[in-house]
């Protein structure tokens, strides 16, 4: 078995792979906190609690866009599994060229969404995350990623609502019926949620327009299937991208780690 994971800012995400098929998932809240034995405790109670024998675990990828969790992480991967773990970095090949101005500024997990994106479903695409950050991504049909934009996440917006104004509450991020609401809570429901939906079709209409050629549309994140459900600028929701781009970058490497 194969442990894909996913260090984001909000959560960490680790996918279980036996064989090629994505056989279940869990997720984490990143804390910087946290000490290798709770991140060991916490794998080993998920695939116990599951029957997935520990024994046969025999590679784990990570893409972390947390510097400060990753020894701690990688230390308990060591501990609990004996296994060295392989972070997304340089000197693994991805099979996505990078033409930015500076590659190594570019984050892991953007590069793992380009590489699923492009092997899954073909180029040229657009591939959107919507994450703590929102990215939008270009990849060439021929493999390159050329750039794109970064906007406030979903959550973030909503937080920095609530937040910057005393009289707003926390809310539920989800779709009210109707746009014209009759209470405060629908009301930041209406302006986030719409309000976003108009930022994302923006955005894709511009790139589009900047690039000059047809992309499919892509998008991926936890909050992302409530905007795609409501536009039809996006091609395809996955879920499991970033899953399915670490499993195809360690297909890449697996052969060549091991020599």
């Amino acid at each position: 078995m194969l442990l894909a994971v996913d260090i984001g800012n909000t959560n960490i995400t680790i996918g279980i792979y036996k064989d090629n098929q994505l056989i279940n998932n869990f997720r984490l809240t990143t804390r910087l906190q946290r000490t290798s034995d709770e991140y060991g405790i916490m794998i080993t109670s998920f695939m116990n609690a599951n029957h997935y024998p520990t024994n046969e675990l025999h590679d784990v990828i990570i893409s972390s866009v947390v510097p400060k969790i990753n020894y701690s992480f990688s230390s308990s991967i060591i501990k609990y599994f004996h296994i060295h773990p392989i972070f997304i970095g340089p000197g693994i090949k991805t099979g996505i060229s990078i033409r930015i101005d500076h590659p190594s500024s570019l984050g892991a997990d953007r590069l793992v969404d380009a590489a699923g994106a492009y092997f899954t479903y073909g180029g040229p695409c657009l591939v959107i995350d919507f994450g703590t950050a929102t990215t939008y991504d270009v990849i060439t049909d021929k493999g390159e990623f050329i750039g794109g934009a970064t906007a406030a996440g979903i959550g973030i917006t909503a937080n920095a609502l609530s937040s910057m104004a005393a009289q707003l509450p926390e809310i539920e991020i989800s779709r009210p019926e109707h746009l014209i609401s009759k209470n405060t809570i629908s009301s930041m429901q209406a302006g986030i949620v719409y309000g976003y939906i108009g930022q994302t079709e923006y955005i894709i209409d511009k790139i589009k327009k900047e690039y000059g050629e047809n992309l499919k549309v892509i998008s991926t994140g936890g909050l992302g299937k409530i905007i795609a459900n409501q536009t039809d600028r996006i091609d395809i929701y996955d879920i499991n991208l970033t899953f399915k781009g670490l499993k195809i970058i360690y297909d890449k490497n697996k052969n060549l780690l091991k020599k």
